[in-house]
């Protein structure tokens, strides 16, 4: 039971801080009619963006089949997480907040697949005469995150002999 409170806790986050986030900066902030909102530049701005694939647009088409088909794929990556991480007694602490970082950032794009028929994107950051052209979004950044923790937690906790 532990095991499934660490991973609702961390996607329960995730999911929250990802939609407040882009409510707050494509509507509320207005980036959906502006499009673009220099934060920090070149470091961080803000760049209106739909995604209709996945990371940098692949396989974007716009069909109405691929969005649904990422929807299923999204959730069965969940369903696979939930299994892997929360039926295992010895997958520790951070393993379950990372899987549910993952579960929370797909739920978080899930959302806006659901919503509005593509991921809302506002993130761009630049750096050191690189102009880079892509947007991303916090469900994003959970999801890498995530991954990353899966893959630098596992193995952590030592079995007993």
């Amino acid at each position: 039971m532990a095991a499934a409170r660490m991973i609702f806790w961390g996607a329960f986050w995730a999911f929250l801080l990802d939609q407040a986030s882009k409510y707050l900066v494509i509507h509320w902030m207005g980036l959906s009619r502006r499009l673009s909102i220099d934060v920090l530049p070149p470091l961080l701005n803000f760049r209106y963006g739909e995604n209709t694939g996945i990371n940098f647009g692949l396989f974007g088409d716009g069909a109405d089949s691929a969005r649904w088909i990422l929807i299923g794929l999204s959730l069965a990556i969940c369903l696979a997480l939930v299994l892997w991480v929360g039926r295992g007694h010895d997958k520790g602490g951070l393993m379950q907040v990372s899987a549910g970082l993952v579960i929370g950032g797909a739920l978080g794009n899930v959302a806006d697949r659901l919503l509005y028929g593509y991921v809302l994107d506002f993130l761009n950051m630049s750096c050191c005469g690189l102009n880079n052209p892509y947007v991303f979004n916090l469900a994003d950044v959970f999801i890498f995150a995530g991954a990353a923790g899966l893959i630098l937690f596992e193995g952590r906790i030592k079995k007993p002999a």
